[in-house]
């Protein structure tokens, strides 16, 4: 299994307005990497069980498949991830600044393996995919950043 992760810090935002953008399916677009549209939603998100079918750019991932396994409120969200090239295990954290003021850091970690398997495929991963997932997950951070910045949520 391979592991990807990116960082940001939102220095004047709070908990609650981060998630309020990061859980509205319909803004997703805005700031999640290679998203075009989203094609299913099903359940009460971000309650686990619930699930979402998203379509990317030309260039992108396809079809992607995610169902929430779980959530904890002002903390945590994991989802089962797939699309035509992997399966994963995705999960998004929210830290409040230390103290109560503003202040949220957002991790992003992506666990998966290729549904490929074999050396080539394990050269492929260390060479381009790994850095292209990461590259993809901090874009999403940045894209979000700049999405509370502008007041998109």
């Amino acid at each position: 299994m391979s592991r990807v992760s990116a960082r940001v810090e939102l220095p004047t935002a709070r908990i609650p307005q981060v998630e309020e953008l990061w859980y509205d399916r319909e803004r997703w677009p805005a700031f999640i990497e290679g998203l075009r549209s989203v094609v299913v939603r099903e359940g009460p998100y971000p309650e686990p069980g619930a699930r979402t079918v998203w379509e990317s750019v030309s260039t992108g991932r396809g079809r992607v498949e995610e169902e929430v396994v779980a959530y904890a409120p002002g903390a945590s969200q994991e989802l089962a991830v797939s699309d035509p090239q992997l399966t994963g295990r995705q999960c998004v954290r929210f830290e409040a600044r230390p103290g109560g003021g503003p202040g949220v850091r957002v991790t992003l970690e992506l666990d998966y393996r290729l549904r490929k398997r074999g050396p080539v495929a394990a050269v492929v991963d260390l060479v381009f995919v790994r850095r292209a997932q990461a590259a993809a997950l901090e874009r999403t951070l940045l894209r979000l950043r700049a999405a509370l910045k502008d007041g998109e949520w």
